[in-house]
């Protein structure tokens, strides 16, 4: 019976981002809370906790901050994860840090979201701060984007701090200065942002429309309602199965979590698991705690394996199936959008960084630029006055480039076009996310490498 009900509500996996102290475990404590997931005792001894260690507003965060460093600190470093429903859907909720040092935590949160809550603190100077140079909120909403984050709602937290005091001025001005950035990151915002004003810690705006007493000017709907509606992609049930492998562990057998991309994962199943090409069947399905027949794309699942050890298996591997397995390959050409390079640095031909594409995290060099693309002049040009492609030698910040990638151990990749989970990523520098980028072309099927 359980089944049946749960294969009626889509599954969505939602990733909260922002700046460090934004309030996005805050917010999702509080989701967690309205939506009955915690109950009032549990709710009581984390304030207590809270109150202990004299960090009062602290206690809806420590619902998704879990371990004792996280709690300490008030900041989430590992990607919490919880579930939650709604009318219509099942939420699993991403709680991705903030914290500049913990990005690549954010990467791998986002890498498997479908929509994202951009979460934004109104309190004077705090808004500011994440958005300034250097603040986080900018660099999370290009990530997201890449990430395939389609759809993005930007909740302004905080709303009931002394200094915002529900102020209309301080909320139009937040979104005001957020929307052109948005626009500029490929955000469609009429189309795919939504904003609205909420209070995480007191749970205004959230569950139910916000009271006329507490906001007057603010008529629209709350943020469960956002979420209750909001349309994604539709994924592919029939497609090639695709599982990028996030973690693995042994437990009677080989376990491994990821998110199904693509294609239905079944008991029974017989897969492959690439590159290291391992044939392998399925003994079991998990989908967050229970035991499934089979699971769609889009769930985050645990799958157990027979015909492969746990130590032949690493973060990046990809679970496919036989008959269309997922290329492996050592080097690709990719379409990059420089972000923002390091101090005095120039991107050319062998400059090295990490890729970052679905849970693979690979050093890789580039090893030559194939043709800068004019953004701004692409609209106009007269196919018959086409110049030849510039091959440029170098390009600076801002610049889009066609670029050959490598690197030295194979990777399992597709172009952007046939699958964008697969073929959309980001290259970071000294913890720092430089270019994003997708891939454009990757050798003929069966080989590594192009030819010659």
């Amino acid at each position: 019976m359980e089944a049946a009900e749960r294969n009626r509500k889509r599954h969505l996996n939602v990733v909260f981002i922002g700046h460090v102290d934004a309030g996005k475990s805050t917010a999702g404590g509080q989701i967690l809370f309205l939506s009955g997931q915690v109950d009032d005792r549990t709710i009581q001894k984390y304030e207590k906790e809270a109150k202990d260690k004299s960090r009062e507003s602290w206690y809806m965060a420590y619902i998704m901050d879990t371990n004792e460093e996280e709690r300490a600190k008030g900041k989430t470093v590992e990607v919490g994860r919880a579930h939650f429903e709604t009318e219509t859907t099942r939420f699993t909720i991403l709680d991705a840090p903030g914290h500049k040092s913990y990005v690549p935590n954010m990467i791998s949160g986002a890498s498997q979201a479908d929509i994202g809550v951009l979460v934004i603190s109104a309190r004077k100077g705090e808004f500011e701060t994440g958005y300034e140079r250097g603040g986080q909120t900018r660099e999370h909403v290009l990530l997201a984007k890449t990430l395939g984050v389609s759809k993005l709602i930007v909740v302004i937290n905080k709303m009931d701090d002394p200094t915002v005091g529900w102020s209309k001025e301080r909320y139009d001005e937040i979104e005001g200065k957020m929307t052109p950035f948005l626009k500029s990151s490929g955000y469609n915002v009429k189309k795919d942002v939504q904003f609205l004003p909420i209070s995480g810690l007191l749970g205004a705006n959230m569950k139910t429309r916000m009271d006329k007493s507490t906001c007057s000017w603010w008529n629209g709907p709350c943020l469960f309602e956002i979420m209750d509606c909001i349309e994604v992609p539709l994924r592919d049930p029939k497609g090639p199965v695709r599982m990028p492998i996030m973690d693995k562990y042994k437990d009677m057998g080989t376990v491994v979590m990821g998110k199904i991309e693509s294609g239905t994962i079944s008991e029974g199943d017989n897969l492959v698991v690439m590159p290291n090409k391992a044939n392998v069947k399925v003994i079991s399905v998990y989908c967050d705690e229970d035991k499934v027949r089979s699971a769609a794309p889009g769930e985050n699942v645990r799958v157990k394996l027979s015909g492969i050890e746990e130590e032949d298996i690493a973060a990046g591997f990809v679970l496919s199936n036989v008959g269309n397995p997922v290329g492996a390959v050592s080097e690709f050409n990719a379409q990059l959008q420089i972000l923002e390079l390091l101090d005095n640095a120039i991107f050319t031909a062998g400059y090295k960084a990490v890729l970052h594409i679905h849970s693979v995290v690979e050093e890789c060099e580039i090893v030559d630029l194939i043709e800068e693309i004019d953004l701004k002049r692409k609209k106009e040009s007269d196919p018959k006055k086409k110049k030849p492609k510039r091959k440029p030698l170098f390009v600076k910040n801002g610049a889009v480039v066609v670029c050959r990638v490598q690197v030295s151990n194979l990777i399992c990749i597709e172009n952007f076009s046939d699958s964008p989970q697969l073929g959309r990523f980001t290259l970071r520098t000294e913890g720092k996310t430089i270019a994003v980028g997708k891939v454009v072309a990757v050798p003929p099927s069966g080989s590594a490498t192009f030819k010659a």
